[in-house]
């Protein structure tokens, strides 16, 4: 989580290895004009679609996952173990366990 936050809060025009200095190796995406960071298991590639009043809207263009996060082909988040971020209070949050199954609990309410 702190390399993350670093490479995303230093600029780069400032800190020209800010990768390094976080201990991050880049390698060149094949979709996008962007780097994927080879310590990270898992990209999502994106695009630019448009950007208006302060709202971006993009295309995912490719998912890139390595080997450790896979099971039966798909990301398993329970090997991923993601963070998520909240914008309320400044915060990096674990993701728990389940707690529902999308596009099917919903149909009780049919």
């Amino acid at each position: 989580m702190i390399p993350c936050d670093y490479v995303g809060i230093e600029s780069g025009r400032k800190v020209p290895d800010k990768f390094e200095k976080a201990g991050f190796h880049a390698t060149k995406s094949e979709f996008v004009d962007a780097p994927l960071i080879d310590e990270l298991p898992v990209a999502l590639e994106c695009k630019v679609k448009s950007f208006e009043d302060g709202i971006l809207i993009g295309e995912i263009v490719n998912v890139s996952a390595d080997e450790s996060v896979v099971t039966d082909g798909a990301v398993d988040i329970t090997k991923l173990k993601p963070i998520s971020f909240d914008p309320f209070g400044n915060g990096y949050y674990g993701v728990g366990e389940k707690v529902g199954n999308a596009f099917k609990d919903g149909m009780q309410l049919k």
